[in-house]
């Protein structure tokens, strides 16, 4: 049983160092590297950017947004397969990850990146599991969301009638052939010269 969970944490590490890689855009899949470990490898530029995103530097992060925009976009590509799916996407994303950097909720500003693709697969099942209950609901209560057609208003006859015999006769020949006849302006200036 302990080979077959070590082969599960194993693989699950080679998806995630995958869906990484797709996000970082590199020419090399990065690997597992222990934590201690990886805090050398990072580029202080990211935790620099957070840093200066916190205290309200607007110019970091339109270079935030600028960065990570496209990996955000080619994550949802492959994922949601749907240009603007994946433009949402980015949307979505890069607002949660501002308010977080605004608001100091980003524990470690080294792992940037991280935090985005963490964002990015929530904010996938997210989207998933809403279109997943929309159409179940659909199936469910389509039929009851089809409006019922507006009811036809009731006229009254006799005082239309009234009022039709109550105008001149060149103007209720005007009326006649216009709203019963369905003769167009100019077919009833010819008509009545």
């Amino acid at each position: 049983a302990g080979g077959a969970v070590e082969w599960r944490v194993a693989m699950l590490r080679t998806r995630l160092a995958r869906e990484e890689h797709e996000l970082l855009g590199t020419d090399t899949l990065r690997v597992h590297v222990p934590d201690d470990l990886e805090a050398d490898l990072v580029e202080p530029r990211e935790a620099d950017l957070a840093r200066r995103i916190a205290e309200g530097d607007g110019e970091a992060e339109a270079e935030v947004c600028r960065r990570m925009g496209p990996r955000i976009r080619l994550y949802g590509l492959r994922h949601l397969r749907s240009p603007s799916a994946a433009d949402d996407l980015v949307q979505q994303v890069l607002l949660k990850l501002i308010e977080s950097l605004r608001a100091g909720r980003l524990r470690e500003r080294d792992k940037l990146v991280q935090f985005v693709l963490g964002t990015c697969r929530m904010t996938v099942l997210d989207l998933r599991r809403t279109a997943r209950r929309q159409e179940r609901l659909l199936e469910e209560f389509g039929a009851d969301l089809v409006p019922a057609p507006p009811a036809e208003p009731a006229i009254d006859h006799e005082r239309l009638a009234g009022c039709v015999q109550a105008l001149k006769e060149r103007e209720r020949s005007v009326v006649v052939q216009t709203f019963h006849e369905e003769h167009s302006s100019a077919q009833v200036a010819r008509a009545l010269g």
